[in-house]
Order: structure tokens, then C-alpha cells, then sequence
């Protein structure tokens, strides 16, 4: 099983998306165990604080170091994690090799940044990997989260029902998936490719191949940069 601690300064934002679907079935099947933390359960003070204006002056608030040590300590003592992930925007990008990798570790703890970031001090001390989904800003990491952990529950062995299926998703070799068709075999005097109805596997196979290729050299020519 794999366990994913989240902590979140808006947790409700993660109920829909850990609720349903994909990563639903995975919890119910105890191959996915999600929790998440509410960062203000280790706020300071009667107003339980855990963000205050940057030195230095800027418009803006940072998440304080205390509050976010304290809920990273608490949770240590429960656990040991495999990796300490801060989401946000000047992290590493998010791709299928990293989600790859993440899905083969036990124990993760994300941190959700929010406002102008957190104390660069508990980055230092405690983060040991930091990732973004991409070059924009979202008002938090909450939904960076869910992006992140959707793509690596998919990848967990016995969460799809086909097992192969994640095997054959965008980005796996590199290349984009090719087009895919169900019935009717035609529709609107468009048709399904002959090839894909021919029963013959070897060829159906060597087809997809050279169709993703075919549509990764058009629409993202960088993924094979590294292509002789």
C-alpha cells in the first residue's frame, strides 16, 4: 500500500477529487491511503495563525515556519517518508517519469503551498523534493496535489482495472497515445481505421506505434529532442 499524507491549508478543496473515481476505488481496495492534514490544527495562537506578512515588505502573505514544522514533526514521529514534496511553481515539472518513480515508494508527505509561498527555511530543513504541474500559478497546492497523486494511484498495481492500461497512457515511451476508436465502426460516414478491426495483433501494434510517433513529432517534436 501506498500512503500519501497531504498537508493542506484548505483540505476541503481535496474531499471531491479523492472521493470518486480512480482514487476512490483504489482506497476502498487499501492499495491507496490517503490523509489529509489541515495546517491550522498547529496554528499559533487563539486564532490558530499560520501565515504573516515577508520581510522585507510586498504585497502578499508566507506560510509561517512554525505552524508547518510542528505538523511535519508530528507526523515524522508516525512516520518515516520516503520523500518530504513541496508543491510549487519553481519545483522540477511534473512528468511520467517522476509519477513512475513516486508510485514505487511506500510513504510521501506533500506540503501545499499558499499565498507567496512558505518560510524558505522549512524548504531547507525539511523538503526534500519540490514539483511543479506547470508554469503557472493556482491559488494553492491543494490542486497541484491532487493532479500529483492522480497520476501516481493510476500507476499502482491492481488500482486499473486493466493492468496494462497505464502502460500504454501518453508520455510512458516518451511519445503521445495514438488515436483510439469503439464502435460504431463507422459514424457520420467517418470510419475506424481497416487495420484496427483486421484481428491482426503484430500489425495493430506496429500501426499505434508509428501513429503516436507520427503525432508526438507534430503536436510535441520536444519530447524526442533526445531522437537521432
Amino acid at each position: 500500500m501506498l500512503e500519501i499524507d497531504i498537508i493542506a491549508v484548505v483540505p476541503g478543496l481535496l474531499e471531491g477529487p479523492f472521493s470518486h473515481s480512480i482514487l476512490h476505488r483504489a482506497a476502498e481496495k487499501q492499495l491507496l491511503k490517503i490523509r489529509v492534514i489541515d495546517l491550522r490544527e498547529f496554528g499559533i495562537g487563539q486564532y490558530r495563525q499560520i501565515d504573516d506578512y515577508a520581510f522585507g515588505g510586498g504585497a502578499g502573505m508566507v506560510l509561517m515556519a512554525q505552524p508547518l514544522a510542528e505538523a511535519i514533526r508530528h507526523l515524522q514521529n508516525e512516520n518515516v517518508y520516503d520523500e518530504i514534496i513541496y508543491l510549487t511553481p519553481d519545483g522540477e515539472t511534473l512528468n511520467q517519469s517522476i509519477s513512475n518513480q513516486l508510485s514505487l515508494k511506500s510513504k510521501l508527505l506533500l506540503i501545499c503551498g499558499h499565498y507567496k509561498g512558505i518560510d524558505e527555511r522549512i524548504r531547507q530543513k525539511f523538503v526534500t523534493r519540490e514539483i511543479s504541474i506547470g508554469d503557472y500559478v493556482l491559488s494553492g497546492g491543494e490542486l497541484a496535489a491532487a493532479v500529483l497523486v492522480d497520476t501516481i494511484g493510476r500507476l499502482i498495481p491492481g488500482v486499473l482495472n486493466d493492468g496494462s492500461s497505464a502502460l500504454l497512457d501518453s508520455f510512458q515511451d516518451d511519445l503521445l497515445a495514438p488515436p483510439v476508436y469503439t464502435r460504431p465502426a463507422e459514424w457520420e460516414d467517418m470510419k475506424v481505421p481497416d487495420i484496427l478491426i483486421s484481428g491482426h495483433e503484430a500489425k495493430i501494434d506496429d500501426w499505434r506505434f508509428q501513429q503516436s510517433l507520427d503525432r508526438t513529432k507534430e503536436r510535441r517534436p520536444d519530447l524526442l529532442k533526445d531522437e537521432s
